[in-house]
């Protein structure tokens, strides 16, 4: 029976973490205490890019770190979680697109895989429960707690959105702010026209339809039309070029999705999106942007809940002629992530779009990096505080 592992957390390169599961489960309790505090206090300052963290219900998350958390007190730390159909390739994408440039350079980017999401992961096993998107969300403070950072922004795609604000509502002394993509806080969206074609998805393979489907919730781009969908793209630019990047990109969708990623387990994540529990942000401590297109087929439902929210602690930015706005317009995208940020007084050192500014000789580029976070000067419970570093 699979069983999330007992050891809190362990870099993918670690010497133990070869110890096979039933190894690790005949070690005593203090065994297993002792090496859990041995690895806890051994975290090197300079994280290593991969880590597998594990988690008491989702079991092993798989994170990939850009950045020198051990400076996390001088820059900007986001934790990030994909979208359906992908995994944290396309934040990297993304992040190391050039209008993310300056702001990459000033933070450390934490990107979590959704179980099974890894690069050639195997299948999941049939014993093993995929957690809900609230269970994930809920999970995601021990990957915070793991790397001992104490807060960060959440930027989140799709159903990554959905999971990362959840993570804000049920800890939200630990995240700053939430940048939601094309989120869906209602049970009631598009994605109920394929509830009941693609509840019992089978096979190991994805199918055409189940492709479709991923392809829709994406780009937007096609228009569902009865029992199949019409690659007639609708709405869009006559502009050659823009049409030839979106091709390229649709393209290149199809063969990541067909490539290194396990489809077994992309149509658990799948299943969960659809099985969603509503998701209630009104009251929500943390600040959220809201970026959707008017291609995405979830722009309405975003525009939605943006009416639905406390406009002091939300702002929307729709994007015209897209919908895969990660993709296809990363330095609108860029330009309002700075601006939230600097909101929360992150990334102070970089002016805002169009302005330049001079910094005061007697502060470094560092010292103007320091978050802001008097507004959570708060003392927080024990269980909203990370575990504090062993030296």
């Amino acid at each position: 029976m699979f069983r999330p592992s007992l050891i809190r957390g362990a870099s993918v390169d670690s010497a133990d973490y070869g110890l096979g599961r039933s190894r690790r489960a005949s070690l005593s309790a203090e065994q297993r205490r002792r090496l859990s505090m041995l690895r806890t206090s051994s975290i090197p300052t300079a994280l290593t890019p991969k880590y597998v963290v594990s988690t008491d219900r989702s079991g092993d998350i798989h994170v990939h770190v850009q950045g020198d958390l051990s400076q996390q007190d001088k820059r900007c730390v986001f934790v990030t979680v994909h979208d359906l159909g992908t995994n944290h390739s396309s934040l990297v994408d993304f992040v190391n697109s050039p209008a993310m440039s300056e702001i990459k350079e000033r933070s450390c980017i934490i990107h979590v895989d959704v179980p099974g999401h890894e690069e050639n992961s195997p299948d999941l096993p049939d014993s093993y429960q995929f957690p809900s998107l609230q269970t994930l969300g809920e999970d995601l403070i021990t990957v915070l707690d793991f790397l001992h950072v104490r807060y960060a922004v959440g930027l989140g795609e799709g159903a990554g959105a959905n999971v990362l604000a959840r993570c804000g509502l049920a800890h939200p002394r630990r995240l700053l702010g939430l940048i939601l993509v094309n989120c869906t806080a209602s049970t009631s969206s598009v994605a109920d026209a394929f509830r009941s074609r693609f509840s019992r998805w089978k096979g190991a393979d994805i199918s055409q339809s189940e492709e479709d489907f991923l392809i829709y919730h994406k780009f937007g781009h096609v228009s569902f039309e009865r029992d199949s969908i019409d690659y007639s793209y609708q709405q869009m630019s006559s502009d050659s070029c823009e049409l030839a990047e979106r091709e390229r990109m649709l393209t290149e969708y199809r063969s990541r999705l067909r490539g290194n990623l396990n489809t077994h387990n992309i149509k658990q994540y799948v299943r969960a999106f659809i099985n969603r529990k509503d998701l209630v942000l009104k009251g929500c401590q943390p600040d959220i942007l809201l970026i959707t297109g008017t291609l995405s087929p979830y722009g309405s439902v975003v525009e939605k809940m943006y009416k639905e929210l406390d406009k002091e602690k939300v702002t929307i930015l729709k994007i015209e002629r897209v919908g895969d706005v990660l993709a296809e317009a990363p330095a609108k995208v860029a330009q309002s992530l700075l601006l939230f940020c600097q909101g929360q007084g992150l990334l102070t050192s970089l002016p805002p779009p169009g302005v330049e500014r001079r910094m005061s000789r007697a502060m470094s580029m560092e010292e103007y990096d320091k978050p802001n976070i008097r507004r959570l000067s708060l003392t927080p419970s024990a269980s909203d505080s990370p575990p504090p570093r062993k030296l």
